[in-house]
């Protein structure tokens, strides 16, 4: 290889070991937690392990509180973790919880529609960021609040809820007791066309009046046999993107996913290093639409992702804004070096403004925007590839969710 490969090859090592310190310092920095292990074989609907003397937690004040989980059956654990559902709101003394199950057909859409019907005052998602998502989907604008127990990869929104990714306890405290907060929602929108475009969270919401979906309460019945498919509103709590980041998740290996974590994504990365550019259109408030070349447009409410990379750093959860990173990268693989170490600076507030950079993010601003793109390109919400468009539209909906968190805000 030539100097200019090794001296790439080398930036890399060195960020991908600087993010691997930054990891663990902040492993050995949390708090020590109670014991997260669910309830037992054998445990009582009152929380008691039968033959055990074990005492119920004292009252919180949420008491009488009817809660509902929806868990996506798939994730390991799912059946011991309604025992210790059930435990942690008996204790509490709270009733016993509603507990749904997400299908192939309804990933929680309908789920957490019925537990709100029910008389459910917080429903918990338990899974992945598409559990989360249908969730938010449900319960946006209804103010009823939202509680996660991250079971998935990713697990975008708890990372930036900074809520306890292995201790099981700590997530039901957390979900049943913790401190709510008004969250923005991100609603991406296809606008050509959305023929080519699946979401099972959106298209769930189509059959729940008022739950989201179709614009302007648009039901599938009203689209006649043969007609245009009408656009939906594909809701993101964390990261939409259209380029190489929506290629690169769609384009990850769900077995080598399911060993070795969110590390899978560095190889399907490695796959689009040499990418085409996107020639894109950007229209970001109602002003001029600017021309521009890319590898990929971010469009967040947060930037937090594994491995302690921190993606849009200004990025506030509750500020009613969309952040939106440009990211672009010329001369291969020093490029694509230059990008990633502009990355982890920018992780712990060094930023690097110096004009001619050869990678680069661009940060900007904006409540509502407007992108097309030459050829149909990937497109991604919070991790979920919807499949390509070639015209899409972002909204932010300020303070449309409430969630409960470890701490107050």
């Amino acid at each position: 290889m030539s100097w200019s490969e090794w001296l790439s090859v080398l930036a890399v090592v060195v960020a991908i070991g600087a993010l691997g310190l930054s990891t663990a310092a902040i492993r050995r920095g949390r708090a020590l937690r109670r014991d997260g292990r669910p309830s037992a074989p054998g445990a009582t609907a009152s929380g008691h392990a039968e033959g055990t003397d074990e005492e119920p937690l004292p009252p919180v004040g949420t008491h009488g509180e009817l809660v509902a989980f929806v868990a996506n059956p798939t994730k390991p654990g799912a059946s011991e973790l309604r025992d210790a559902a059930i435990r942690a709101c008996s204790s509490r003394y709270m009733p016993e919880p509603l507990w749904f199950e997400t299908t192939v057909d309804d990933p929680g859409v309908g789920q957490a529609r019925e537990a709100v019907a029910r008389g459910a005052q917080a429903v918990i998602a338990v899974g992945g960021d598409g559990t989360v998502r249908a969730v938010a989907e449900a319960l946006a604008g209804t103010g009823v609040p939202m509680g996660l127990i991250p079971q998935g990869t990713g697990n975008l929104l708890a990372r930036n809820l900074d809520i306890a990714l292995t201790d099981v306890d700590e997530q039901l405290r957390m979900a049943l007791t913790g401190p709510e907060r008004t969250i923005d929602v991100g609603w991406l929108r296809v606008v050509r066309d959305e023929s080519q475009v699946s979401d099972d969270i959106a298209e769930a919401a189509d059959e729940i009046p008022g739950a989201g979906g179709r614009p302007d309460d648009v039901g599938p019945g009203d689209v006649p046999p043969g007609a245009k498919e009408p656009p939906r509103d594909h809701i993101f709590l964390v990261i939409a993107g259209i380029g190489f980041d929506a290629a690169m998740v769609g384009d990850t290996d769900e077995e080598l996913k399911a060993k070795v974590g969110w590390i899978a994504y560095f190889a399907a990365a490695a796959r689009h290093l040499h990418g085409r550019r996107l020639k894109l259109r950007l229209r970001v408030d109602g002003g001029e639409t600017q021309a521009t070349r890319l590898r990929s447009l971010l469009i967040g409410n947060c930037g937090k992702l594994p491995g302690g990379i921190n993606l849009l750093p200004d990025a506030v959860l509750d500020d009613g804004w969309l952040d939106l990173g440009a990211i672009d990268t010329r001369g291969g693989l020093m490029g694509w070096a230059q990008l990633f170490g502009e990355i982890v600076l920018q992780g712990v507030g060094i930023r690097n403004d110096l004009p001619g950079k050869i990678g680069r993010i661009d940060h900007r601003r904006a409540q509502h925007l407007h992108v097309s793109v030459d050829r149909p390109e990937a497109i991604q919400v919070d991790g979920d590839v919807l499949g390509k468009a070639l015209e899409v539209t972002a909204r932010v909906d300020a303070g449309a969710l409430v969630v409960r968190t470890p701490t107050a805000a």
